[in-house]
């Protein structure tokens, strides 16, 4: 999946005031910029703070757009998501009674009133934004689009989980600790590529922190699928093929069941791999299907193998069905500060290699 951030700050820093009124920060000019920031997105996400504070309707304006969506058969708006801790949301709020959209609500507590109109996603434990993320993708969010507030930027800007972004100041505009309300401020890390441009008055600055590396993600991941097809099908496992990168560029590969009757695809690669002496700190590794997060068979599942060795990049095609178990991988990657890619226009291929398991 990939994230981007939006906001809109004062030129002290504040992304709303102290009234009971919506701020408007954005020009006008900047506000068509992000109407369309967001119909290039799948999904919006804002804490229910925020939906208690403005009441926005998190809509696509262009009809265009909607009819667009329309027709490829998607709902005409983006899904809309909020994360509550409270659970204090009202089904009153323009979140759920404007648009035709799907509604996620990721609480921590029981919320009364929305059935039908949203989904509740709720956690064994606390809401982090790596399981908030690997359940929307799940639900096949491919991009997501993060307007707030403060919390919520923050929460997923210190968790490593933002790909894009994007800060528009208002340098006109000045509240002082008196008058202003949530404050927020992002610092471009060293090294980022940024782009700076002025929309009516605005100041916006976009942030690349990670590079899109689709092309070079979908070629290693098509060398995993066409290994998972090598594995000789078996009622007790999936076919799975795994291609490990390293940073130097040497690849090494493997598939489930090459040389043990209990090692995944993962584990095979990686056995070639540290056979070859490299070290694995930093690798790639690209998987048909998510990594197992527990195990019967052997005492390590392949995602703890996949920390302990030091991975930087896990990819993979498809989430592991609740076949078996209700596999947890790609949030316990993510939760350890892996930097986590799926790309389910393969996942067909994988599901085809797995149809021995259907039914």
């Amino acid at each position: 999946m990939r994230i981007t951030l939006s906001f809109a700050a004062t030129a002290d820093g504040f992304l709303d005031d102290r009234s009971d009124r919506r701020l408007m920060i954005s020009t006008p000019e900047d506000w068509e910029a992000v109407l369309r920031l967001r119909a290039r997105c799948d999904a919006i996400l804002v804490g229910a703070g925020t939906l208690r504070r403005d009441n926005p309707a998190l809509l696509l304006r262009d009809p265009e757009v909607r009819a667009r969506r329309a027709a490829a058969g998607l709902r005409p708006d983006l899904t809309k998501v909020t994360v509550t801790r409270s659970g204090r949301v009202d089904p009153s709020m323009r979140f759920f009674t404007e648009g035709d959209a799907d509604r996620y609500i990721f609480s921590e507590a029981k919320i009364d009133g929305v059935e039908g109109i949203a989904e509740v996603i709720s956690s064994d434990g606390s809401i982090t934004p790596a399981f908030i993320v690997t359940e929307l993708e799940r639900r096949g969010i491919r991009h997501l689009l993060v307007e707030g507030g403060a919390e919520t930027l923050r929460m997923f800007l210190d968790a490593g989980l933002a790909d894009v972004v994007r800060r528009a100041v208002n340098p006109h505009l000045r509240l002082g600790p008196e008058k202003g309300g949530a404050q927020f401020r992002f610092e471009p890390p060293q090294g980022a590529a940024c782009t700076v441009e002025h929309l009516g008055g605005m100041e916006v600055t976009t942030c690349l922190l990670h590079p899109d590396t689709a092309a070079e993600d979908l070629r290693r991941l098509d060398e995993a699928v066409r290994e998972g097809f090598r594995c000789t099908p078996c009622a007790s496992c999936y076919r799975v093929g795994a291609v490990i990168v390293l940073p130097d560029g040497r690849a090494f590969r493997g598939y489930t069941h090459e040389t043990s009757p209990t090692h995944h695809a993962e584990q095979e690669a990686v056995r070639k791999a540290l056979d070859a002496g490299a070290d694995l700190r930093g690798a790639a590794i690209y998987s048909s299907m998510e990594p197992c997060s527990q195990r019967s068979s052997e005492p390590e599942s392949c995602s703890q193998l996949i920390l302990r060795q030091g991975f930087a990049r896990v990819v993979f095609a498809c989430y592991e069905p609740a076949c078996f178990v209700r596999c947890q991988g790609a949030r316990m990657l993510r939760e350890a500060g892996v930097d986590v890619r799926v790309y389910p226009e393969l996942a067909g291929r994988v599901l085809e290699a797995n149809a021995h398991l259907k039914g």
